[in-house]
């Protein structure tokens, strides 16, 4: 086992991983930019070191400093969360060559794997449905061609990143030339890559990921199924599992999707097997995520998996100890994300506690909220043997939780949990904005 390891990340994860890593007995170094030099996560590593300014370009995403921050160190390995570096395969690569473990799948799978038309393609040599669409267009003109085809509306997607950037639905054929163009521009700007696809835009579908853990022994579980579907902006705001639609049968078929993806991708470590899920039940991949998931703990509670250790001990080359007949998931967990709607200081903070009831955060009082990262405050779990339960206790806590100096949206989400439409888990990827509005 590792004896130290380098966080390559800020906030609630790099506390999450730091607690994994006490409990496993492995020493942390914390890095940090000037903006984070007291956050918790610095607070509770066994080292610390700053590797640069505020903006995430000159800390989190500065790969140089991050290397030198773990040779310095002495780290054998670095486990880089989620965000950041996280699906960065020149970054993976980088450790490879300093003799640094990266704790993920090796630098050439993020390749492939984060290149959706790459992806794609090798999902349809192995029989894993995918949305009906083309591979990456040399220019408008194909993609007008190729729309024809494909029928009314589609999307124009990036083939590289994620987060809702580089995609643009398009209704009509005389909206397609802006879309492509634009789709492009804004992935270049991104990503550094401007390719895009057409694939045909699917109705009333729902988001439904899959929890994968694979070791480097050929060994796949898969933890079941979270339910993404509540999204503002192509961003998730609230998960749940399992999915209150799901049937066992559709379980099982994208369980064994999920497992077939894995191994066509020689894939090891954590990841997600990412679908959209149809009314009528049939499913389709749209991409894999490879890394650690924002939502990763509500799969933990119904599993009793704990996945950010299990990725240690991965990197580390221990098999799994679990057949997938050993995984019983139990009860129901929900997750909202506590995000800040404006920056400042955290004058006063009372988290919610209880019976299964945890609020992962690196917030404190006197904590300052500051503009150069992502707005995600910390993430409010709760898990109950049935989904009604659930749901009434993370109204509870909702409640019950107070951060006093930011403006937060603890009450957007008070107003999804007590929708009818979430109530009844009748709910979709476009659906969010009536909740909100309506009630």
């Amino acid at each position: 086992m590792f004896s130290k390891i380098l966080v390559a990340n800020r906030g609630e994860v790099a506390v999450r991983i730091i607690r994994a890593c006490k409990e496993m007995g492995i020493e942390t170094v914390a890095v940090y930019s000037e903006a984070d030099r007291n956050s918790l996560p610095v607070a509770l590593a066994d080292e610390r070191i700053c590797i640069g300014g505020n903006a995430a370009a000159e800390s989190y995403l500065n790969q140089k400093n991050i290397i030198s921050a773990a040779l310095a160190t002495n780290a054998e390995a670095i486990h880089p969360g989620y965000g950041f570096l996280s699906e960065n395969a020149g970054f993976a690569k980088l450790c490879e060559e300093n003799g640094i473990v990266f704790i993920g799948p090796k630098s050439e799978v993020i390749s492939a794997m984060g290149d959706k038309d790459t992806s794609r393609q090798l999902m349809q040599q192995v029989g894993v449905p995918v949305v009906p669409g083309t591979e990456v267009l040399k220019d408008v003109e194909e993609a007008k061609k190729y729309a024809k085809e494909i029928g009314y509306p589609l999307l124009v997607k990036a083939t590289a990143g994620g987060g809702g950037k580089g995609i643009r639905v398009v209704a009509r054929e005389e909206d397609l030339e802006d879309a492509f163009h634009t789709a492009s521009r804004e992935a270049e700007s991104a990503f550094g890559n401007g390719e895009v696809f057409l694939e045909k835009y699917l109705t009333h579908v729902r988001h439904v990921e899959m929890q994968i853990l694979a070791d480097q022994q050929g060994n796949i579980l898969c933890l079941g199924e979270r339910d993404c579907s509540l999204q503002l902006n192509k961003q998730k705001v609230l998960e749940e599992t399992p999915s209150p639609v799901m049937t066992e049968d559709i379980r099982r078929k994208m369980m064994d999707a999920a497992v077939l993806a894995a191994k066509a991708a020689n894939y090891t470590n954590a990841g997600t097997v990412e679908f959209l899920l149809a009314p009528d039940g049939q499913f389709y991949f749209i991409e894999m995520n490879t890394r650690l998931q924002v939502e990763h703990p509500i799969t933990e509670e119904i599993s009793g998996v704990d996945i950010v250790k299990w990725q240690i001990r991965i990197a580390c080359q221990v098999p799994l100890n679990m057949k997938q007949e050993d995984i019983r998931l139990q009860g129901h967990a929900i997750e909202c994300r506590i995000n800040a709607r404006s920056t400042g200081r955290v004058d006063f903070l009372h988290i919610p506690g209880g019976g299964r009831v945890h609020f992962d955060t690196a917030l404190m009082q006197d904590t300052v909220v500051v503009p150069f990262y992502d707005s995600m405050l910390g993430k409010l779990i709760v898990h109950a043997n049935t989904r009604e339960e659930a749901i009434r206790r993370m109204e509870a806590s909702l409640c019950e939780m107070v951060i006093v100096g930011v403006e937060t949206n603890i009450e957007e989400q008070l107003q999804l949990i007590r929708s009818k439409i979430f109530q009844k888990g009748n709910y979709d990827t476009l659906i969010l904005d009536k909740i909100l509005k309506k009630g």
